[in-house]
Order: structure tokens, then C-alpha cells, then sequence
């Protein structure tokens, strides 16, 4: 028996030096530079430990910016994404016929480069001196006056990125609870038939609850990956989101490291000291609620 042990310590050793190089590492290394006040990039040297460098990131315009970005993408994209995916996900779960192939299309936007869906968007709703959009287009045909959503009100540049991180996260999820859907067993769709329960009842009181732990896990993958949204506000409004008013909490971090006024390892790590704390509390909050709503 204590030799199996020391085999299987062996194999895990491997992977545990790269999680201890690669996570465990980098991530007391932020704690550390998160304290260190006034920290030189290039001399390495600081002149104190404290909260200064919190208290500096809590009282930045550009980082509270980000923080409500941040919050407003993460409250309207997770539930309509997930809210979506699973009426998609219950629909093809009906359809007998080409079943594969709806999933595919479905699945499409997930593999393709976030950076090229953010160009089809931009195609879409940026006004050029030829055209003011296809979305303006159909807005004209209604009546409505041109938008600029590109670069115009803030509202219409949010609502932009929210339409935009719905269409890249859904397909993942219409994937994961299609799969989940056919892992119910049918003997309880038979049972509910024969008693005569219609759809609806047996979609909230079987369906929904066999597969609720598949829809946790996406709700809190959900909100993990939104709070880590970058890369889709770039694609939509370029990298200097700061002049459009739409950078998340890690465009901040990155900005703070290799950005136009970059050079501040102390407030990123500060920064992502406090996104860190955010996602965990969320996170705890979620886990929480899930004993009451998560049937395992």
C-alpha cells in the first residue's frame, strides 16, 4: 500500500511542478507586488508595504470605468447566454432529423476567432461614410434614426458588446446542455405522460432539475469568463478602450502593465488582487445558493 502511494505521489509530480511554476508561483508573486508601494520596474526597489496601491486603483476613474463595464456585462450576458442556450439546447433536443447538423451550425461561432466574429460585428453596426450599417438599415426601415454603436452613446456601445459576448459564449453552452438534456433518463418523461403532465410542468419539475447541475456549472464558468472579458471589447472598439469608455477590469490590468501608461506591476497586481476577491465572493455566493436549487 505505501508503495502505490509513493507511485502515484511520483506521477502526480509532474504536474504539480507545473501548477506550482505556473499558478501557485505567479499568483503569491501578485499578492506581493500588490503591497509593495511605489515599486521601480527597473531598479526593482519600493519604499513601503501597505494599501496604497489599492487605494489608489479603488480611487482611479479609468478602473471604476472598467468595474461597471465589467458588472454590466457579466449581469445581462450570463443569464440571457445561458437563458438562450438551454431553449436552443430543448429544441434541438425535440428535433429527430438533422440533429447533427443544426448542432454544428450552432456550434460554429465557438471555434471561429473572436477577433473575426468582432470585425463581422463591426461590418454590422459601424457607421463609414458609405454606409451607416446594416443594423441601421433595418432600424430605417422602422423609422429610426442612424446609431452610431460603434463609437456614438454609451448605451448603444454596450449594448453592442453584450450582443457580442452572447453570440461567442452561447454555442458552448447549447454543446454542454444538449448533452446534458440526453442524459436524462426517458422513464421519467414516460411516467409524467401517462399522468397526463403537460410540457411545461415536466420541462420545470424534471427536466430542469436533472439537469441543474450542468446549468451551475455554466452559470459560474459564466461568470468567471466575464469578468475576464477582453479581448471582445478589443475586437469591437479597438485597444484603446479607455477613450471609448468600454474597458473591463483585465483591460485595465494589461493597460497598467504594457499600455500607453504602463509600467505599474504594483496597481495591476492591485487590480487583479481586487478582480480575484470579486470572482471568489461571487463565486462563494453562487455555491451557496446552489445547495438549496442543484439537485446532484
Amino acid at each position: 500500500m505505501e508503495q502505490n502511494n509513493y507511485k502515484g505521489w511520483l506521477y502526480l509530480l509532474p504536474a504539480a511542478a507545473f501548477l506550482g511554476a505556473f499558478l501557485v508561483y505567479p499568483l503569491i508573486d501578485v499578492f506581493i507586488y500588490s503591497v509593495e508601494e511605489g515599486y521601480n520596474f527597473a531598479s526593482q526597489t519600493y519604499w513601503g508595504v501597505g494599501g496604497y496601491n489599492f487605494s489608489y486603483v479603488l480611487h482611479d476613474p479609468y478602473f471604476l470605468q472598467a468595474l461597471k463595464n465589467t458588472f454590466i456585462l457579466v449581469l445581462i450576458t450570463v443569464p440571457v447566454s445561458t437563458g438562450l442556450g438551454l431553449l436552443i439546447s430543448v429544441g434541438l433536443a425535440s428535433i429527430r432529423r438533422l440533429r447533427e447538423l443544426y448542432q454544428t451550425v450552432y456550434f460554429l461561432p465557438y471555434v471561429t476567432n473572436t477577433l473575426a466574429v468582432g470585425l463581422v460585428f463591426m461590418i454590422l453596426f459601424k457607421q463609414t461614410p458609405y454606409s451607416d450599417g446594416f443594423a441601421n438599415l433595418i432600424l430605417s426601415r422602422f423609422g429610426a434614426g442612424p446609431i452610431d454603436f460603434i463609437g456614438g452613446p454609451y448605451w448603444a456601445k454596450m449594448l453592442v458588446l453584450c450582443l457580442y459576448t452572447v453570440w461567442v459564449v452561447m454555442p458552448f453552452k447549447v454543446l454542454i446542455l444538449t448533452s446534458a438534456l440526453a442524459s436524462v433518463d426517458e422513464t421519467y418523461y414516460n411516467a409524467a405522460r401517462v399522468d397526463g403532465t403537460s410540457k411545461m410542468r415536466i420541462f420545470f419539475k424534471i427536466t430542469l432539475p436533472m439537469i441543474s447541475p450542468t446549468v451551475f456549472y455554466l452559470i459560474i464558468t459564466g461568470f468567471i469568463g466575464a469578468f475576464k472579458a477582453y479581448s471582445d471589447a478589443v475586437a469591437l472598439f479597438g485597444t484603446d478602450l479607455n477613450a471609448a469608455e468600454m474597458n473591463t477590469i483585465v483591460g485595465y490590468i494589461y493597460d497598467m502593465l504594457y499600455g500607453a501608461s504602463g509600467g505599474y506591476p504594483s496597481y495591476a497586481s492591485a487590480a487583479a488582487v481586487l478582480l480575484f476577491a470579486i470572482v471568489l465572493t461571487i463565486t462563494c455566493i453562487n455555491l451557496m445558493v446552489s445547495k438549496k436549487h442543484v439537485h446532484y
